[in-house]
């Protein structure tokens, strides 16, 4: 699984993160480089096969630096979740993962949008990261890396046992920002010291080449899960919705089941 705002050189939403944008391509080189590297250290460690899935919503993979070892992945079947993830991968990885919103000293974190501000599995805050993680563990396939910035590899660990993480660079603004509308937060999340993509390239090339190692000497990367599950999402306010709400949705078995469920807005607590 990739995404766009955690990659070394990505600087911010205004010029970097979509079409039309000024540095839009260059931050497309660049991911696909980061994935380049971690697609070579799993090679090396002994995959076999590797699907690349673009995760970033207006896309962002360039097929055209693609190591052309890798199947590319853009568009979900059904659900979205688990975005065409399925029982028949045996390792889930990601490079270019940004942290959930509202988290200290990150950058460019957001959960799906800048409007959320938080997302919640049965109590424990979760971003896009956690979300398709805690997928892939009731699916029985592991998470075994993840490439980002430095707050986005303290939550992969807190969440996922074990995981192999890198992080290429380092936000340095205190604060959740959760006061904040959409425009001010997307601005407030923007400060980071960047380590040279050259160098995280190398970095995230070891690492995945450690993550493979490991995971083939033993057991790691499922999150233990327990029915039943609780959805909760908040949301900041915004011109389309000028107050802060909230959305609760619950299944008796299954998290996959409980992500796909539509929002249902209630009174905020």
């Amino acid at each position: 699984m990739t995404d766009l705002e955690g990659v070394a050189g990505v600087l911010n939403f205004e010029e970097w993160t979509g079409p039309g944008k000024l540095h839009y391509q260059t931050a497309r080189e660049l991911l696909t480089h980061e994935v380049n590297a971690a697609v070579d250290g799993f090679f090396e460690g002994g995959a076999t096969e590797i699907v690349v899935c673009d995760g970033h919503g207006p896309g962002a993979i360039d097929i055209t630096h693609l190591d052309s070892r890798a199947d590319l992945l853009r568009g979900w079947g059904e659900g979205p979740w688990p975005l065409c993830l399925d029982n028949s991968f045996d390792a889930l990885a990601f490079v270019g993962q940004h942290a959930k919103a509202g988290t200290e000293y990150a950058h460019l974190c957001h959960t799906q949008s800048l409007h959320y501000l938080d997302l919640t599995i049965n109590g424990v805050s979760i971003g896009e990261f956690g979300q398709l993680a805690m997928c892939a563990s009731e699916l029985g396939v592991r998470t075994i890396f993840g490439s980002g910035d430095e707050a986005f590899a303290r939550e992969a660990e807190a969440l996922v046992p074990d995981i192999e993480t890198v992080a290429v660079k380092r936000g340095v603004k205190s604060g959740a920002g959760d006061e904040l509308n959409v425009e001010e937060y997307g601005r407030f999340t923007a400060s980071a010291i960047h380590i040279h993509p050259v160098r995280a390239r190398e970095r995230i090339r070891a690492g995945a080449l450690r993550a493979m190692q490991r995971a083939s000497e033993r057991d790691f990367g499922i999150i233990p899960l327990t029915p039943p599950f609780e959805r909760v999402t908040k949301f900041r306010p915004s011109e389309e919705r000028p107050q802060k709400t909230i959305s609760k949705v619950t299944h008796p078995t299954s998290l996959i089941a409980a992500m796909n469920l539509p929002d249902e807005p209630v009174p905020m607590e």
